[in-house]
């Protein structure tokens, strides 16, 4: 057998194996099939149907990878429903990547689909290091022939890979960046795996600042400005440049412990006194940075702002009586309180400290106050808390957004639903905002560096600061508030709002909460967590107790 693809066994399993000169041109096979070997026989009769056969997915699955780790990409690509970009995607990798040899080794099958690992080894210049990671492929029947075909996506060469992006190794586009917290403690994603995407954003913004040197590396080249490529090897490391993050290490540490118990969540810590980003987590740890990215309802957490634009536009003051019944209609739609429950008699401060839905709905009201119902509160968000401005922190971060709404819309706005949608660093922010008594936009790095403009917003009136922190207090503190016992033994002042925002087509709603401590502001989000005192409290009790 010349230098090529050859067939061996590891570990029990099927494994492909292609090295050096033998990337062109050697198949194992009689003809690639598609692990259907009736095909030419059947020639002009009708395509086959039905779900593909455990035969037909083993066999279609070998010959594919078969094809690939020979390099092989035309015959690789015929294997697929979409041969026309299946073929260049399978001919970069080789290339681009700089593999001289692939060993893959196929998992056993799901239905379907089959799992398997690659094992690349990177050559560049005469370094090389092996790559390993793991994916899938799926097998389907072709619509038009009846084959079994690899369903193709770029995902199959590499977990991590888009239409858009390719693999590359060679003299990095950026330095190297060795990012430290405040207090000069190195940040890596291995010790901090939510800080991925920041660090790779950071270095690809600042590692021509940083005073470092690019090394050799292999990486996923996201293909679009503005997009940070995805470091996956390092054959040879440059001189890295420091950064100094705002991060806090410790308080970093116990966020990405806090998200870790649930499914889905994400935390973000701000210092009110000065904008700085303390931590930001997500579980689970992905390229998509949901604490400073996500676009979601904040539920109740938003009365922090309709609280203050009562306030402002003279409907009510912390202790003010106002109604809250168990329901109340906004233009024949109705809305109601968790469980349906009613206040007698009762403050601003006992609707905010229990969360009462209808209290800021019918305080509203659509006729007594036409001139502000459907403008104003984006008109706060925007003036006070800096919620729609642009907020420049160093890395992609979502600016909040409550825009002009109309009809029950309007009302569900006020207790953080309808077109309102927030990060979670957006909320920590009005936490932040209300101990401050002054909106101060959060950053990651010094602004400085590249000159970036910061967004503003105007001081909060100190009668309207006051009245915030008070009923903040209130719900953190008295014996009915929402957040009294998730905010249990963390220190004073403290303040808190829970939040549980209801999505279209999810059983549970979202958990949110937000509360400061000392001078750490945080909130969190876990996704159909509940009420949010049960999920996301414990999550930003936590981050706050390690400030």
């Amino acid at each position: 057998m010349r230098s090529g693809a050859k067939v061996a066994i590891v570990g029990g399993v099927f494994a492909v194996v292609a090295s050096g000169v033998g990337y062109g041109g050697y198949n194992l096979y009689n003809g690639i099939t598609g692990g259907d070997s009736d095909l030419t026989s059947r020639s002009g009769s009708a395509p086959r149907t039905g779900p593909v056969t455990a035969e037909e997915v083993s066999g279609t699955a070998r010959d594919f990878l078969t094809a690939w780790a020979a390099g092989e990409s035309d015959k690789a690509a015929q294997l697929t429903n979409d041969p026309v970009a299946a073929g260049p995607a399978v001919a970069a990798y080789r290339e681009g990547a700089r593999v001289s040899k692939a060993v893959i080794t196929p998992g056993t099958a799901v239905g379907p689909t089959v799992p398997f690992t690659v094992k690349a080894t990177i050559s560049y210049e005469g370094v090389s290091k092996d790559l390993s990671y793991a994916s899938e492929l799926t097998v389907v029947r072709g619509q038009t022939t009846g084959r079994p075909l690899v369903k193709w996506q770029p995902a199959v060469l590499h977990p991590k890979l888009t239409a858009a992006a390719t693999l590359r190794t060679g003299v990095a586009k950026t330095a190297s960046v060795k990012a430290v917290d405040r207090d000069g403690v190195e940040l890596t994603a291995e010790k901090y795996p939510s800080l991925r995407p920041v660090l790779n954003e950071l270095r690809r913004r600042y590692g021509s600042k940083a005073g470092g040197t690019a090394g050799v590396e292999t990486w996923i080249d996201s293909g679009s400005e503005g997009v940070a490529d995805t470091p996956l090897l390092v054959l040879s490391k440059g001189k890295p440049g420091t950064l100094r993050t705002t991060i806090d290490a410790d308080v970093q540490a116990a966020a990405e412990k806090a998200v870790k118990d649930f499914d889905s969540a994400s935390v973000a810590a701000i210092e009110p006194s000065t904008g700085a980003i303390r931590a930001v987590a997500n579980n689970p740890a992905t390229d998509f940075d949901t604490a400073l990215q996500g676009q979601q309802a904040p539920g109740s957490t938003m009365k922090i702002v309709t609280a203050a634009m009562m306030m402002e536009h003279g409907l009510a003051k912390p202790g003010s009586p106002v109604e809250c019944p168990s329901s109340v209609s906004w233009m024949g739609v109705p809305f109601h309180n968790l469980k349906n429950f009613s206040i007698e008699n009762g403050t601003l401060t006992d609707a905010f400290s229990r969360s009462c839905n209808t209290a800021f709905i019918k305080a509203i009201g659509p006729l007594d106050h036409k001139d502000i119902a459907d403008t104003a509160l984006g008109a706060t968000a925007r003036r006070w808390f800096g919620i729609g401005e642009e907020w420049n922190i160093g890395v992609g971060a979502w600016d909040g957004s409550v825009p002009e709404s109309a009809g029950a819309e309007t009302a569900a706005s006020y207790i953080g639903q309808g077109k309102v949608t927030m990060s979670a660093l957006n909320v920590a922010s009005l936490s932040a905002t209300a101990k401050n008594g002054a909106f101060l936009q959060p950053y990651l790095v010094a602004r400085d560096l590249d000159d970036r403009e910061f967004a503003k917003a105007e001081r909060l009136p100190d009668e309207v600061a006051r009245g915030l922190r008070l009923m903040m207090t209130e719900a953190a503190t008295s014996r009915l508030g929402t957040a009294t016992n998730a905010m249990a033994g963390v220190p004073s002042p403290k303040g808190a709002k829970t939040g549980s925002a209801e999505v279209d087509g999810q059983g549970r709603s979202n958990s949110w909460f937000t509360g400061y401590s000392g001078d750490l502001a945080a909130a969190a989000v876990v996704q159909s967590g509940g009420h949010g005192g049960d999920a996301a409290g414990p999550v930003v009790a936590r981050v706050l107790k390690a400030g």
